[in-house]
């Protein structure tokens, strides 16, 4: 937390700096591949297959960055498989009927209905060229764009469930030597009696059931071949698990992990607490043979994931971010944190802002802390370059609960839909399973509020007088300039207020309207008629030439005019 930023970051680009080459976002293979080999990479064979069984019309193809070059190629590869069908159903369809009688003829003629002639239309291919969100979830945003029925997804994907349009997953084969990869198994495992769980990266998944027969053949008795399964609730997250996990989640603490490919944070956090350990081998340079496993640890990660939810306990204002539109279940996260908030007496805004950084969350200096709703690999998000914190649902769940009650015992969900599943609680009310007197409680808290134990920020020790701004009484918030509160025109109302006085919108307290009239420099386009100049101030009346040019460098006034 020493290395917590002082000031927002700067949002712009410095004149010189615009035209500089920046690295690109998409590296092409030094080696152009054949069309065999993307086919073998790509799986045409298999996707063509499902879209002939499913009789898909309107497929989106949607590729991470890296395999873009790529992407006309496999358009072509998969056009060419499709027409082909067409062509070879025509033809069967042509010679049938030339060689039949005349009666049979009239009889097809009559049978033919207008469906079966609008189904003969050849399937339509779009290349999705950007993603609204994280590569790994399925954007279904862009393709309903285009009108799509289905979704080609090529490459690392998260396998969180989608909630409109089915899915074609593809993800990619690369080769994997398995000499090396049996080598450091036999040296990190030595007795032919450990319980080992072998997993792989979706994109090395494939060589799995390889890798665990050669190991059989090697005298290994306790082992487990993953396979995917579309589940980031299950124990091990989108794998299944050996048969006694599955009556016993708990026992998966006696077997350990050895997986190939680096895993996503999310994953290794997520099961940090959930195995005895974790071994990775790397697939970055498979041309040496003498790669070693590496130990996954998690700790200092994990320690510092629940130093940064410690220094949220006492922040009065919070941002949803909303950070995906197809995972199933999105919606209901949403009101669940929402809910959350406001019964622990805090104020949450919603913001919908597609790819995540840190110039985009900026803006919203108000904000104390960030919750993002996404699928359970990109919801982890590194808050270091972003001006305030950005947590999970599950962290925000140990955030809102009071000092007392807060316990972190190390274990750390991803998936989002584990929050759902925990019994409900009220954070940060311990009185509200007392029934009615809770009820009294709350009334006493909010028209004695000095009676409330004082809060302090467990980071600099300080007393914090606004933590909880929703449960402020209402006698500290004036009447709209006396006016009525209810109605249409107290919802869109905002006034100034008396110092010490707190903003209200249509009678209820608003925290945003508070920093905007208190704290906000600038307000917005046209705040600047409020400013009054003195009579003999000839700037405030006098209309001055502002920039132009393009965006190389800009020039002001008649500064180099031709």
């Amino acid at each position: 937390m020493g290395s917590e930023m002082k000031s927002a970051p700067v949002l712009s680009t410095a004149d010189e700096r615009i035209l500089e080459e920046t690295a690109p976002v998409a590296s092409r293979n030094s080696v152009a591949l054949s069309d065999d080999e993307i086919s073998i990479t790509y799986d045409i064979e298999r996707t063509l297959k499902e879209i002939r069984q499913a009789r898909y019309k309107r497929i989106a193809l949607q590729f991470p960055d890296d395999m873009l070059p790529d992407a006309p190629r496999v358009f072509q590869l998969l056009s060419r498989g499709l027409e082909h069908e067409e062509v070879g159903n025509a033809n069967g369809v042509a010679s049938q009927t030339n060689g039949s009688h005349a009666d049979d003829l009239s009889r097809a003629v009559c049978e033919l209905q207008v469906e079966d002639k609008t189904e003969s239309w050849p399937p339509r291919l779009t290349i999705l060229a950007d993603t609204s969100y994280g590569t790994c979830c399925v954007d279904e945003v862009a393709a309903e764009h285009v009108d799509a029925d289905a979704v080609v997804h090529y490459g690392r994907s998260c396998l969180s469930p989608t909630a409109r349009l089915p899915v074609i997953y593809v993800f990619t084969h690369k080769t994997l030597p398995l000499d090396p990869v049996v080598r450091a198994f036999k040296e990190t495992y030595p007795e032919l009696t450990a319980q080992v769980v072998i997993a792989a990266d979706v994109t090395f998944a494939d060589h799995v059931p390889t890798v665990h027969a050669r190991l059989v053949e090697e005298g290994y008795t306790n082992l487990f071949a993953t396979e995917i399964l579309h589940e980031p609730s299950s124990p091990i997250p989108n794998r299944t698990v050996p048969g006694p996990v599955q009556e016993a989640p708990e026992t998966l603490a006696d077997w350990q992990l050895f997986h190939i490919s680096d895993p996503p944070t999310a994953l290794m956090m997520t099961l940090a607490s959930r195995v005895a350990a974790i071994h990775i081998f790397p697939t970055d340079d498979l041309s040496n043979e003498n790669v070693k496993p590496l130990p996954a640890s998690t700790a200092a990660v994990l320690r510092r994931r629940y130093g940064t939810l410690a220094s949220l306990t006492t922040v009065p204002v919070w941002g949803v971010l909303i950070n995906t539109l197809s995972v199933k279940n999105y919606l209901h996260i949403v009101e669940h944190v929402k809910e959350r908030i406001a019964k622990a007496g805090k104020k949450s805004y919603m913001f919908v802002v597609g790819k995540l950084n840190a110039a985009k969350v900026a803006n919203f200096s108000e904000i104390g802390g960030w919750v993002v709703i996404g699928c359970w690999e990109s919801s982890l998000v590194d808050s270091q370059d972003f001006w305030k914190p950005v947590i999970t649902p599950f962290e925000l769940e140990l955030a809102l609960k009071d000092d007392s009650d807060r316990v972190w015992t190390g274990a750390w969900q991803s998936d989002f839909q584990a929050v759902l599943d925990q019994p409900a609680q009220v954070p940060g009310d311990a009185n509200v399973e007392q029934g009615t007197d809770a009820t009294a409680s709350d009334e006493d808290d909010m028209s004695e509020p000095e009676s409330a134990p004082p809060e302090f920020d467990l980071r600099t020790g300080r007393y914090v007088s606004n933590s909880r701004p929703m449960r402020e009484p209402a006698s500290r918030a004036s009447q709209i300039d006396g006016s009525s509160t209810t109605g249409p025109s107290a919802a869109r109302a905002l006034a100034r207020r008396t110092k010490g006085d707190l903003a209200m919108i249509g009678g209820t307290v608003s925290p945003g309207a508070e920093f905007l009239r208190s704290q906000r420099t600038w307000k917005g386009l046209g705040s600047d008629f409020d400013i009054r100049y003195d009579e003999d101030d000839e700037d405030s009346t006098l209309v001055k030439e502002g920039r132009k040019g393009i965006a190389k460098g800009y020039t002001v006034g008649d500064s180099e005019r031709h």
